[in-house]
């Protein structure tokens, strides 16, 4: 009877629900209870009781030999190691902490923050598939490199930052061809740099800053490589070594795309060579600190993306260089070296965008500029040391964000009374001082004694041991804490609590943090000028972060795969030791031995009682499988499991509780549908939930369908599904999360981004190619019928991607391009043939691009005080104003004076082209995109990408290579008000009774 009940032939489906030994309930196709076992899984018992019973050690590895075995020696020469790895023999079939698998094989070991200690003595070089390999801030993993970690023929990304290695760095290392990101900074290397690593030919970052590296910097020869040829590379970072010797002009050319070169705090000699200034792509330039010599060439006007330059604390001579053009520095220090005595250089008055002008012991005299001051972003002056006389007039009009000004040893000798400025003058040291002693400016410089520290209202809390209170809600927990090294700040204001709340908001943002749960305090520069500042991250849920959180935060740091708020610029992260709980791995494996076998023969004894429960557990199981089995089939509908194609279905409990039980917390935007919700899952993702609420509902069938249409849309600038809830009496739809806000908030100015004109134009391109493929080449096509600035949401790198197509309707063969329905749409946007017509076609939605067009031009609401932008444009336009086309009161003020406006002439026109009342004289969306793509060609801008930002990295994780985060707008807040709400999907209906042309 055993026999027969357990070792029946069996080939239906199953549905596993025993953990303990793989049995199933089980269920035929015509989802009939049956109680039979297969035969695998019997024996799959039996083996288990034998182990059980006779103690024998049965191993079963889904790992490759090679990789497990490779870990293994990791294993042996390490200490400290996740509790995991001590569990099993089986890193891929355990799934051990820190290791990614892709089938059999290793193909990822991060370990960052894991407290590792040991030495590199492993057999790495076994992982022959590893393509990721990061353990950062691990200070006790000490000793040398192995040279066989160039034996990791597809290794992409290398990181080792924050930990205590030594020795020289390996040439082997020059083996690795599909490295792309390597970062050894912050250990105690020593030696020279391998001039092997010129073979890395796909290299985007070289960080080895903050070691002891000697010797002079390697180019190529005819037999020898060298970093001249790292032509892919955009990152530099070579700061605080002991290099030495000259800076080869050989070492950069034109064919480089370089954004970062962090030379500073070496010995480098001689004068720099003019080849750098070749790198237009530059944006910071960091020399400052060594022994250079000689004047620096007239060919550094070529910098024109310029934002930071550091030439302090050398010996450079001539004439004090010409940044005439430069007009995207912000950041400029050139103090302490020996120019030639000159007055003030006239480029110090008309550098547009420059927030820091440090400009000590330079050899300047003679009347001090007062244009210098009219400058709008100017923050900082500091002019010390010189010998500036005269009168010292401020004039009128200067910059209200202006907060210091210091002249202290120079010359002048009087000051203009009743100047308006009002914040920080330091003018200790000149003779005028003799006679206005008293006067503050006269005064020494008072330190900043109240430094920016995040506000906790914590007072009263006392946490147990190390514990801290949280920002949010003053909850005790162990945070993660480290320091932030801002390389290259142009901000030095330490007391700019916007500024710091700016920065502590992108990092739980990014980091997929609870909101409010990170901790900034202790800001401070150091002997480098370095921003300093100390940062705590608190645990979303309980007291601890788990192992799995901390790898993955520590993973992005390290990544550098974020970008601070413009006023902080470059940065690296070291964190300190992260105190896990206690743990007792001695005895586990035997009490899960002991605990197994005994609710095996618990199990065994009430088989009779299991049974009988299968079919009820079958039944729910299929109710589980199948969340539209209930509804009524219409038509030729079966009623059965949408036809999904990359979404899935959530539980409703699964949405409940990733939302605080629907938490007003956790809402970010309403609509007519309902509300919409941020979340986060199990996994660390952050999605969006849209949540129908009751009278917005569709019918069974109808939301099946659009679950169906949504989850086929795949485009990089629509918005994702994600998934869906059908449940309780809910409707719910989950989508990928936009961190950025809609276009409309960035326009507007309440999301904090800046978007210059040429964000505007991949904003534009991105949208553009949302709703092309929306029209032709979604299966079925798409109507979107409501696009509008609200509607276009942006990422973490500013890519603008298409939502709320869920009003859309499908475009039926028979009549393509032709949709009856109640109006649907926003006014302002509307179709002015849907009033006589009442009907809504690909050109309607061409007409309402044609108006968020308008708007990236003048940031105005489609209807604003009575006043249609379109009429409005109509009215001013006037070709023969070859730089506004007569809208220069019309454009946004915040790219109206920032420069030419590339192709604006062109785009203006395709705008009105758009617009036109007639839908058979506007473009298809598929024209659209090429007019802009030609746009931006014109430019020499790279139409591949539709970021806004040239970087494709903010503060979000990526497995691929890193990118260029250093263009990216801020994002300060959740988008939350009700002007700027978004629906991700089937959005507001409003009356069309008005006619707005």
């Amino acid at each position: 009877m055993f026999e027969k009940c357990f070792f029946g032939h069996f080939k239906e489906v199953k549905f596993c629900t025993n953990v303990l030994f793989g049995s199933c309930l089980l269920a035929d196709r015509s989802h009939r209870f049956t109680h039979k076992f297969p035969e695998a899984t019997m024996r799959l018992l039996l083996l288990f009781l034998a182990f059980c019973f006779s103690g024998i050690h049965v191993i079963s590895s889904s790992t490759h030999p090679d990789d497990a075995n490779a870990l293994q020696s990791l294993r042996q020469t390490w200490s400290n190691i996740p509790p995991s790895w001590d569990k099993s023999n089986d890193p891929c079939g355990e799934h051990w902490e820190g290791i990614t698998c892709n089938g059999s094989r290793v193909t990822a070991l991060e370990l960052s923050g894991m407290n590792v200690k040991g030495k590199f003595e492993g057999d790495i070089g076994g992982l022959s598939e590893l393509r990721s390999l990061v353990l950062s801030f691990n200070k006790g993993l000490t000793g040398s490199l192995s040279p066989r970690l160039g034996d990791l023929s597809n290794l992409s990304i290398l990181v080792l930052a924050g930990c205590s290695f030594s020795g020289t760095i390996p040439s082997e290392l020059g083996k690795l061809g599909e490295l792309t990101f390597l970062a050894l900074n912050t250990n105690s290397f020593t030696g020279s740099i391998p001039a092997s690593l010129g073979n890395l030919s796909k290299l985007y970052w070289l960080d080895l800053a903050y070691n002891q590296l000697t010797g002079p910097l390697p180019v190529s020869s005819g037999t020898t490589p060298g970093l001249d040829q790292l032509f892919e590379a955009r990152h530099f970072h070579l700061n605080h070594n002991q290099l030495s010797g000259t800076i080869p002009p050989t070492l950069f050319s034109s064919k480089m795309q370089l954004i970062h070169v962090l030379f500073d705090g070496n010995r480098f000699t001689g004068a720099i060579p003019s080849t750098i200034f070749s790198i237009q792509s530059l944006e910071v330039l960091r020399l400052d600190r060594n022994a250079l010599t000689g004047p620096v060439s007239s060919n550094i006007s070529n910098l024109i993306n310029l934002s930071e330059l550091n030439f302090a604390h050398n010996n450079l001579d001539g004439a004090l260089p010409n940044l005439t053009g430069l007009n995207a520095l912000n950041y400029v220090d050139l103090s302490n070296n020996s120019f030639d005595q000159s007055e003030a250089p006239l480029w110090i008055s008309t550098l547009r965008s420059v927030t820091t002008i440090v400009l000590e012991n330079v050899a300047l005299q003679g009347t001090l500029p007062r244009g210098i001051f009219r400058i709008p972003s100017l923050k900082q002056v500091k002019l010390k040391n010189n010998a500036f006389s005269g009168t010292f007039n401020m004039g009128d009009n200067i910059s209200p964000q202006l907060t210091l000004v210091d002249l202290q040893n120079n010359k002048i000798e009087e000051i203009t009374p009743g100047y308006e400025y009002k914040n920080t003058l330091i003018l200790v040291g000149n003779p005028l001082c003799n006679k206005y002693s008293l006067s503050s400016f006269c005064q020494p410089p008072q330190s900043n004694t109240k430094r920016y520290a995040t506000s906790t209202n914590c007072a009263s809390i006392t946490c147990p041991g190390d514990q801290q209170p949280s920002p949010r809600g003053c909850k005790c927990g162990y945070p993660f804490e480290g320091t932030l090294d801002f390389l290259a700040p142009p901000s030095r204001d330490l007391t700019n609590v916007t500024l710091f709340k700016s920065l502590e908001t992108i990092l739980w943002e990014k980091l997929n943090l609870t909101p409010h749960s990170v901790s900034l305090k202790n800001p401070c520069f150091d002997i480098d000028d370095h921003l300093k500042v100390h940062v705590a991250l608190f645990p979303p849920t309980g007291t601890y972060f788990n192992r799995s959180e901390i790898i993955r935060i520590g993973l992005n740091m390290s990544h550098q795969i974020q970008k601070p708020p413009d006023e902080f610029g470059p940065f690296n992260f070291i964190a300190a030791p992260y105190n896990f709980p206690d743990t007792h791995k001695s005895s586990m494996i035997t009490v899960w031995i002991l605990v197994s076998c005994l609710v095996l023969v618990v199990g065994l004894v009430v088989v009779g009682i299991y049974a009988i429960r299968q079919k009820k557990r079958a039944e729910r199981a299929i109710g589980l499988s199948r969340p539209f089995a209930s509804w009524a089939p219409s038509g030729n509908d079966s009623g059965g499991a949408p036809q999904l194609k990359g979404a899935r279905w959530f539980s409703y409990e699964e949405l409940k509780r990733c939302t605080n039980n629907f938490s007003d917390s956790n809402e970010i935007g309403s609509g007519s549908y309902g509300k919409v919700y941020r979340a986060m899952l199990s996994d660390g993702q952050v999605i969006a939930i849209k949540r129908a609420q009751q009278g917005s509902m569709q019918g069974g069938l109808e939301f099946k369908t659009e679950v169906e249409l949504l989850s086929r849309v795949h485009h990089k600038n629509v918005v994702g599904l994600l998934g869906f809830c059908f449940e309780q009496g809910e409707q719910m739809l989950v989508y990928e999360f936009m961190p950025n806000g809609t276009l409309r908030e960035s326009l507007s100015g309440r999301s904090g981004i800046h978007l210059d004109w040429k964000r505007r134009l991949r904003i534009t391109l991105g949208s553009a190619r949302g709703l092309a493929y929306l029209h032709e080449l979604a299966n079925p096509p798409i109507i979107h019928r409501d696009v509008k600035s609200t509607n276009i949401l942006l990422d973490e790198h500013l890519t603008a991607k298409v939502a709320d197509f869920g009003l859309s309707k499908l475009v039926n063969d028979s009549g393509k391009g032709h949709v009856s329905t109640q109006v649907k749409g926003t006014m302002g946007y509307l179709d002015p043939e849907y009033y006589m017509t009442q009907q809504l076609t690909e050109k309607s939605d061409v007409y309402s691009f044609g108006v968020v067009m308008l708007e990236l031009i003048t940031a105005r609401h489609p209807i604003e005080k009575g006043k249609y932008i379109v009429r409005e444009v109509q009215l001013v336009m006037d070709k023969n104003d070859e730089e506004h086309y007569g809208l220069r009161e019309l454009i946004d003020r915040n790219i109206r004076n920032s420069g030419t406006l590339i192709g604006f002439g062109r785009f203006l026109e395709l705008a009105m082209q758009c617009v036109e009342e007639s839908a058979a004289d506007r473009p298809m969306m598929s024209e659209v995109v090429k007019a802009i793509e030609t746009i931006l060609q014109n430019d020499g801008m790279n139409t591949n990408s539709t970021s806004a930002s040239s970087s494709a990295t903010g503060f979000a994780a990526s497995k691929g290579a890193p990118k260029h985060p250093y263009n990216d707008g801020l994002p300060k807040k959740e988008f939350n008000d009700s002007t700027g709400s978004f629906d991700y999907s089937s959005g507001h209906i409003v009356s069309a009774k008005i006619e707005p042309k």
